[in-house]
């Protein structure tokens, strides 16, 4: 219901008995509206200003305002005291949908001064001189508004009612203080013709949306809809629907800055439009969903049918079950802690509809708990001779390793409770890393579970994820142990170096507490949400490179370095574990096949390059399909495989990496270190004419190209050490050339090689022959140690070196491979690059 300016207060005496208030009953609602439409206000050409946020009054509509600031309050008083009137302008930017009730009309009742229903009233703040001045802080298109009262408050704050009357334009400020007053002029509304078709039709087609929206939103009373249509002024309907749109400010400001009215109806007919859309939509939307619920209910009170039906007949019921549950549960060896836990997940999955998701994830937790080994452990074998020959048999050689195993089982058969260590074996592909984790289970007489780290990039994957999302499940740590059955398994975290970093969290943190000693004890899932015992499980960690590896990860785990086999050592695993493994896989027996040393010796020097053994495996099933084809179609074949048939099936042998007999001056034979072996390289060098400059190719890193830098910088320092002239360095440039450029290399164990190249080409002197060497320099001529020492010994060897030159400090490493390995080779251990030079420059 709409509030009124009543001027003629005598007409009204005989209703109210009251004077000077606003008075209004339904019965008289339409004569009211008449008369109101029939008001004519005056505009004066200067006129107080009041800014407001979230508002646009618009002509002939009634709002209250509530004033905060006492300077506001004084504003209304003087304004209301003198012309009772006031300009409102809208401020621009203040980012909030206007959302009130819309077309909710107001009464208002004269005896208790309650404020109407259809509208919040506004805070309003005192305008400033800062604000008013910054332009683009509010419209300059605004309301006049007639202070129809000005009412005292309960709280103490002052409300004054508001009746828009006509719209105006600020034209220039003439009064700062104490308030602000400009001046303005009057902008009237452009009517269309009383005959024009088009806007009775949109006045018609406003109204009827508009009832439709207050009848399709049930925040809105009904007896709205009856207000609108009473409404019989075209403007003032056009007005009202505009102010009580839910839309943005700026767009109510553009309705309101209009000056024709059939373009502001226009306008408001599309915001209608939307709106009711909108609304059309959102209910729609809950009819749905009130019919998913209605739906669910259905299923519910079938199911609880059903199962009451099932009793009967004596089928398996739903207590039944959890009653199963629970006696499993009695059954565990696990702590209070954990059956207080089970017991609370089972009261919760009790009182679960089956229909709900959560029903199947709580089931899914019930099933884990009672599948975990809580406290179950497997009785190891203390046996230290069967577990050496378990070890012995499984692998050859890595006596290192065989070692360390049996210090273990050692010492845990005295103390009895030893903490289980946390190894890391180090190496590289191929060599046994994976396969050793089962011989250390075989040989404990432990289970034996396996991961793959490789690519893992989700924290979830180990610790498990949280209950509340639909489908979860535990890490694959808890996983893999409820497989294992035993608490204190074998694990092998297979290419933990591999491990990648995601969105979904850092994956290496994430095993931190796996294999810290002093965590695992109560290692957290979170979807079991309870600590569980990891502190007896053997963890073996397996990786190719420790450069990847979290620094703290690392720290963790202790590292046992896994070289390279030998020749020799490959042909006895050939002969003891890949020839038997293949001719059982492929269906043969040992008389079939016939593989003799020299021909295993060829197919490791000319068709595989690898430390391990990986590619001999890949060779030999080879040569025994072979024999499996012929058998199988009985043809004739040749059982004792001899060199020709070798190159027969697996094609032409490659070249073997051997060493090339090269007399120039400026090359030289380096070692260098690969994921896959040890390999032999050859650092070149050349003088050209030039001013001493040093440049480098060979798709080299920057540590190689340091070292480079280092040897050119030790030789021009100490020229007169080696008979260089100085002034070579001011006409020559030396050009260092690393063959096999697709090939990226880098490191610093080719520092003496370097040195000893550029040193031979200033000097024109030649290298011995058949002289290889690795070593990292440094500026004072040191040679220091580097790794990779047997699996460049076995390159060396594999390419036919005869000498090898060493730091002294790697002689540790020399002293660990067995004699028969070395036999052939001769070993210079220098500690200062002058010795290098002397061994290796013919003179």
């Amino acid at each position: 219901m709409l509030l009124h300016n009543i001027e003629n207060e005598s007409e009204y005496d005989s209703k109210s008995k009251k004077n000077n208030y606003l008075y209004y009953e339904s019965s008289d609602f339409k004569p009211l509206i008449e008369k109101y439409n029939r008001i004519k206000y005056s505009v004066t050409e200067y006129i107080y200003l009041l800014t407001v946020k979230n508002v646009v009054l618009f002509p002939d509509v009634v709002i209250p305002i509530t004033a905060v600031k006492q300077k506001s309050i004084n504003l209304f008083k003087s304004a209301y005291s003198t012309y009772k009137k006031i300009g409102i302008l809208t401020k621009k930017y203040f980012n909030t949908t206007f959302n009130i009730a819309k077309f909710n009309i107001p009464t208002f009742n004269i005896y208790s001064f309650n404020i109407p229903r259809f509208i919040s009233s506004f805070k309003i703040y005192s305008l400033n001189k800062t604000t008013f001045n910054n332009t683009n802080d509010i419209y300059y298109i605004g309301t006049v508004a007639k202070i129809l009262k000005l009412l005292i408050m309960p709280d103490g704050n002052t409300t004054v009612i508001l009746q828009g009357i006509s719209r105006f334009q600020i034209i220039k400020l003439i009064q700062v203080y104490p308030y602000f007053k400009a001046e303005i002029i009057d902008l009237k509304d452009e009517k269309p013709q009383k005959k024009d078709k088009e806007y009775l039709i949109l006045i018609d087609s406003i109204k009827e949306i508009a009832i439709k929206i207050i009848q399709d939103n049930y925040n809105l009373p009904s007896e709205s809809s009856f207000a609108i249509s009473n409404i019989e002024s075209k403007s003032f309907l056009i007005n009202f629907v505009a102010y009580n749109l839910n839309i943005e400010i700026n767009n109510k400001q553009i309705l309101l800055e209009y000056d024709f009215l059939k373009q502001r109806a226009i306008e408001t007919f599309r915001f209608l439009n939307i709106e009711y859309e909108k609304i059309k939509l959102k209910n729609d939307i809950q009819y749905r969903v009130r019919y998913d619920i209605d739906q669910q209910q259905k299923e519910y009170f079938l199911n609880q049918q059903i199962k009451a039906i099932q009793e009967e007949l004596g089928d398996f019921s739903y207590e039944k079950e959890v009653e199963v549950l629970r006696i499993k549960s009695y059954k565990k060896n696990w702590s209070k802690e954990a059956q207080n836990q089970f017991d609370r997940e089972l009261s919760k999955f009790q009182r679960t509809n089956p229909q709900m998701p959560e029903y199947t994830i709580l089931r899914n937790y019930l099933d884990l708990m009672l599948d975990l080994p809580w406290r179950k452990y497997s009785k190891d074998n203390y046996d230290l001779y069967r577990a050496q020959k378990i070890l012995d048999k499984d692998h050859f050689g890595i006596d290192k390793v065989k070692e360390r195993i049996i210090e273990y089982l050692s010492v845990l058969k005295l103390k009895g409770d030893l903490r289980s260590p946390i190894l890391c074996f180090y190496g590289p592909p191929g060599i046994g890393k994976t396969s050793l984790g089962r011989s250390i289970a075989s040989a404990l007489n432990r289970k034996y579970v396996r991961i793959s780290l490789g690519g893992l990039n989700d924290e979830a994957e180990i610790r498990g994820h949280r209950k509340t999302y639909i489908g979860a499940m535990p890490g694959r740590v808890l996983q893999s142990i409820k497989k294992a059955g035993t608490s204190n398994p074998v694990f092998v975290l297979d290419e933990i170096d591999k491990m990648g970093l995601g969105s979904q969290g850092n994956t290496s943190s994430a095993m931190l507490e796996v294999l810290d000693p002093e965590q695992n004890k109560e290692f957290y899932d979170n979807f079991l949400e309870m600590g569980y015992d990891l502190s007896k499980v053997i963890f073996i960690a397996t990786a190719n490179s420790l450069y990847t590896i979290n620094i703290a990860l690392l720290d963790r785990m202790e590292i046992i370095d896994m070289n390279g086999y030998t020749v020799e050592e490959k042909i006895e695993i050939s002969k003891k574990h890949l020839i038997p493994k293949q001719l059982k896989e492929n269906g043969l027996k040992s008389k079939d096949l016939i593989l003799g040393v020299k021909q295993i010796e060829k197919i490791i020097e000319s068709y595989t390059r690898e430390s391990g053994v990986r590619s001999l495996e890949k060779k030999i099933s080879k040569i025994v399909r072979y024999a499996a084809k012929n058998i199988a179609m009985n043809k004739k074949y040749l059982k004792r495989i001899n060199m020709s048939k070798i190159e027969e099936v697996l094609g032409p042998p490659n070249d073997p990496e051997k060493y090339e007999f090269i007399q120039v001056p400026g090359v030289v034979t380096g070692l260098a270190w690969t994921i896959v072996g040890g390999e032999i390289l050859y650092i070149e060098s050349t003088l050209l004419k030039g001013r001493g400059n040093l440049s480098i190719t060979g798709n080299v890193g920057e540590v190689m190209k340091e070292s480079a830098t280092i040897a050119f910088k030790y030789i021009k320092s100490h020229n007169y050490e080696f008979g260089i002239d100085e002034k070579m360095f001011e006409l020559y440039n030396i050009h260092i050339h690393v063959p096999e450029g697709g090939v990226h290399k880098d490191g610093p164990s080719a520092g003496i090689t370097m040195l000893t190249s550029i040193i031979s080409s200033f000097l024109k002197k030649k290298i011995r022959p058949y002289l290889a060497m690795t070593g990292e320099i440094t500026l004072r001529g040191k040679v220091l140690p580097v790794g990779g020492i047997k699996e460049k010994i076995l390159a060396a060897k594999r390419a036919n070196i005869k000498e090898i030159i060493l730091s002294k400090a790697n002689k540790k490493e020399i002293d660990d491979i067995k004699k028969v390995y070395l036999k052939g080779l001769k070993f210079h251990f220098v500690s200062k690059m002058n010795e290098v030079i002397d061994l290796s420059i013919i003179k």
